[in-house]
């Protein structure tokens, strides 16, 4: 296997303010965009060409990663002048695609951080002689999930919307986001259209016979489509639990990138990221979470698992917990922001504005 598709058209509409400048997978997780991890681990598995689908703010990728060189890859970018969903955008970059026809085609989404073994993947697919074939994970709760039943040879059986009652959770397996297609049946999918990979492609071959291999993998898999969700992915990776060649240090508690500034008495943990040029002031104690670049902690403050923006400013006391805070806003002292809260980019909140508590 040498080439891929990467799906990274989506909007990011459940990160935002986080994706109001930024798209999605150029996030940085582990002090770098997101994206770059998912590009290190598929060079790992043996490939060598990705055409990236992009949509939503497209003239970013490029800038960044250039023709892939820098990564040992061959990148090639598409744009989506209308989002055309998954099937469409696997689609609408075939032309870009070198395989023949027999030859398997690697796809993944933009916002999965997993540690599947691609390469098991791969040999599933050819082993089998599948038409496509799936990764899945098993999940504990699938209520949230599209569930896919496989039988007793790894075969796919059905593709079921979300169970609404207990009877209708037939299986516990999700589809966890990454494929690998025959290159021929790519050339099936509708041209020119929005079409589901999910609801569309994936029912519409089983129907017609094609042969849909599954297979299990049920290493660590996270959507990072959430705010907690990404920041937790963050984490995870510094902390070594999610794995990937492009965390730029040795994994532990904290990732401190080489021009941010740290006080000697702060304390970082549970795989905070502290990235370029931010500041950490003295007594500041921070717990997974992310400082983009620029951002500045005052004195004092405390910050749990949260995403601090680019460029934006955490007052003297303040606590910040289970937010995100968008790029270049600023939270004023002896402030208290928890549980889900969003602030938008450039906002302003005075000294003492916001609290969740008595202020004695």
């Amino acid at each position: 296997m040498t080439e891929a598709i990467l799906l990274v058209g989506g909007r990011g509409t459940r990160l935002r303010p986080l994706t109001v400048h930024t798209p999605k997978p150029m996030v940085p997780a582990a002090g770098v965009p997101f994206l770059t991890h998912q590009l290190a681990r598929a060079r790992a598995a043996g490939v060598e060409h990705i055409v990236l689908a992009t949509s939503y703010l497209a003239e970013v990728f490029e800038p960044h990663f250039g023709d892939g060189s820098a990564l040992g890859l061959r990148l090639e970018y598409v744009t989506e002048e209308e989002p055309l969903g998954t099937g469409g955008a696997i689609r609408n970059v075939a032309s870009r695609l070198h395989s023949g026809p027999d030859e398997p085609v690697l796809i993944f989404n933009g916002d999965i951080l997993t540690g599947l073994d691609i390469r098991a993947l791969v040999q599933t697919h050819r082993t089998s002689g599948a038409d496509v074939s799936l990764h899945l994970t098993k999940v504990a709760d699938p209520r949230a999930y599209g569930l896919v039943p496989t039988d007793g040879t790894g075969r796919v059986t059905a593709f079921l919307e979300k169970p609404q009652t207990p009877e209708e959770i037939v299986t516990d397996q999700i589809n966890a986001g990454a494929y690998v297609f025959r290159r021929s049946v790519i050339d099936t999918i509708p041209e020119g259209r929005p079409v589901s990979v999910e609801r569309e492609t994936f029912p519409d071959l089983l129907a017609a016979g094609a042969h849909l291999q599954g297979m299990v993998d049920s290493t660590y898999w996270l959507d990072l489509g959430t705010p907690a969700a990404f920041v937790r992915g963050s984490s995870d990776l510094v902390l070594g639990r999610a794995p990937s060649p492009a965390v730029p240090g040795r994994c532990g508690d904290r990732l401190i990138l080489p021009t941010a500034s740290v006080a000697t008495d702060a304390k970082l943990t549970g795989g905070t990221v502290v990235g370029e040029g931010a500041f950490v002031g003295e007594g500041a104690r921070i717990s997974g979470s992310t400082l983009l670049a620029g951002a500045v902690i005052e004195p004092g403050a405390v910050i749990t698992d949260s995403l601090i923006g680019a460029r934006s400013r955490i007052g003297e006391r303040s606590v910040v917990s289970g937010a995100v805070i968008g790029d270049g806003a600023v939270v004023g002292a002896d402030n208290e922001l928890r549980d889900g809260v969003r602030v938008w980019c450039d906002a302003r909140i005075p000294a003492g504005a916001v609290r969740f508590s008595s202020d004695q």
